[in-house]
Parts: C-alpha cells; structure tokens; sequence
C-alpha cells in the first residue's frame, strides 16, 4: 500500500491544546507510516479556507491523500470540502458538527467522516465542577472562547443545562488565548459592576484562558481586592498533560476537564478506512473527564470551608 499524504489544518499555534493535537498527530503519523503536513490558520476562517484551496487546486499534481481539519469559523467550509471530494482528497472534519456531511459522503468515493469533543458534556462536566465547589450556591464568572466557534456554543448550553439552580453566572468573552482573558478581565475590571459583583469561582472554557484571567487580577494595585480575587478557585479545559494538568497539580488552576487529543484518532481511522475499503461512521465523540474528580472537588472545598469555619 503507498504511503498516505495527508494535511492537517489546526486553528492556531499559539494554545497549549492544539499544540498537543499536532504533537500527537505527528507521534501517530510516525507510527502508521503517514506523511503529514500541518499548518496553522491564525484563528482566521478566511486564511484557513485560503490555505485549503491552494493545496486542493495546486497544480503540482501532488495532492495529499486527505485533509484534516479543526474549523475556525462557523461554516466548517462545506464548499472547500466538496472541491475536495471531488478532487479524490479525503475530508476529515475535527471538533464540529455540520449539516453537509451526509450528503459530501453519499458521492464519495473517498473517506469523509467526523470526529470530535464531546462539548456538550464537557459543559456537563464544568457545571458538576461548580455544584461541587458551590454546594450552597454563589456566583461564577465564565470565560467563553470565540462567539462563532461550535465548541463555545455548545460548553456554554450544556453548562447551561445541567447547573445547579442557585448557581448564578456572569460571562465574558475570550478567544481561547491566554492574552485573550487578561485583556477580557482587565476591561472588565474597569466597570464599576465588577467592584460590587461577588464572585466564587473564575471558571474558562479552555486552560489558557483561566491562567490568563487569574494574572489579571494578580496585576491588580488594590492589595486587599487583589488578594481576594487569586484566592479564589480557577477552572479551564483542555488538561493537556504538561500544562492544565500540571497546574492543577501546582495548585495554579483548581481543576481541569481533559479532552483527549482529536487528530491522532482522525489519523488512525483514516488509515483503517484505506487499509479495509470501508467507510468510518460518519459522526465519533471522544470522552472528557474531570480533573480531579468532581468528588474529590467536592471533598476538597468541604475541608477548606471546615478549616475556615474553625
């Protein structure tokens, strides 16, 4: 069997998680024996639409075998992909559900699939995290990523879905990058609602974003304000091992939910497909999970509010 060519598109390089999927993307493609490029779209749905029709139309005749990749926007590019089936290039769609898939595979004479987080949980997960931390109730302030991103939309409902009821929750934006939150926190730090909210929890939908928050409020000049705002528990997503998880560990974030690494599982059922002439299901969810437990979260906080109460 030849050797599959394969491009993978991520969103950006500078974010600790999609730093980790090209890692394990190319620790996997080095065992199967796969030929990968990666290239990186600047958080910018134009770039990234840009990039993938200048390799599928490239007139060098060296097409890849397959594209995957993480959209940036909100579209997911169902004309790209379909300039690419038709070109013989497989099309892998990472992190996103899309209307277009069903029917780019009914014609396809190539693998097209998705795989992805399973974000709706993950959100189910960060409001377990919250009732375990706030098993009276109080205030959280939440950091989404980016307006348009399918990750966003769907952590924030399914965070929405499952709080507890006397959880109250403040937002703001982010955009997944850790200079992103602190100018977020920082502007909102200028509002004088933010001087008389009361907040429990800084909790962000990805790591990053919750480091980036938490050195806002260390810049603060006001000691005593400053003071109160780091003592309080910080959450993300993503637990990458050599960051989220090792923050929590360092006691720099208070918990985390890791999400397994996407691309190297694409790779894998990629090369499965050519190897057995089969198609792959056309959707595939991973599975996220709390860091620590939402038990031990839960165990933790009850200590601190006994030694508290003492």
């Amino acid at each position: 069997m030849k050797r599959l060519r394969v491009v993978i598109s991520l969103t950006t390089n500078d974010n600790d998680y999609q730093l980790e999927q090209a890692k394990a993307a190319e620790d996997t493609a080095r065992q199967l024996g796969i030929d990968i490029q990666i290239i990186y779209a600047d958080n910018d749905a134009i770039t990234q639409s840009q990039q993938l029709l200048n390799i599928i139309q490239s007139k060098s005749g060296m097409h890849p075998d397959a594209i995957l990749f993480e959209p940036v926007g909100g579209t997911a590019l169902p004309q790209v992909g379909k300039a690419a089936v038709t070109a013989g290039i497989a099309w892998v769609l990472m992190n996103r559900e899309i209307d277009y898939m069903s029917e780019l595979r009914k014609a396809s004479r190539v693998p097209v699939f998705s795989i992805t987080s399973n974000h709706e949980e993950i959100g189910h997960i960060q409001a377990r995290q919250m009732a375990a931390l706030l098993p009276k109730g109080g205030s959280v302030l939440y950091i989404e990523g980016p307006s348009e991103s399918f990750a966003t939309k769907e952590r924030s409902a399914g965070m929405y879905e499952a709080k507890p009821q006397n959880v109250q929750v403040k937002m703001i934006r982010g955009q997944w990058t850790e200079l992103s939150a602190h100018k977020s926190i920082t502007s909102w730090l200028r509002l004088s609602t933010s001087r008389q909210s009361q907040i429990d929890v800084i909790m962000a939908q990805n790591d990053v974003m919750a480091v980036g928050a938490r050195k806002a409020f260390q810049e603060m000049t006001d000691m005593s304000a400053r003071d109160r705002w780091v003592s309080l528990p910080y959450l993300g997503v993503d637990g990458v091992t050599k960051t989220g998880q090792s923050w929590v560990t360092s006691g720099l974030l208070t918990g985390t939910v890791i999400v397994p690494t996407i691309a190297d599982q694409a790779l894998e059922m990629l090369a499965r497909a050519v190897q057995t002439g089969t198609m792959p299901p056309e959707r595939s969810l991973t599975v996220p999970r709390s860091f620590p437990t939402t038990e031990e979260l839960a165990k933790t906080q009850a200590e601190k509010s006994r030694a508290f109460s003492v």
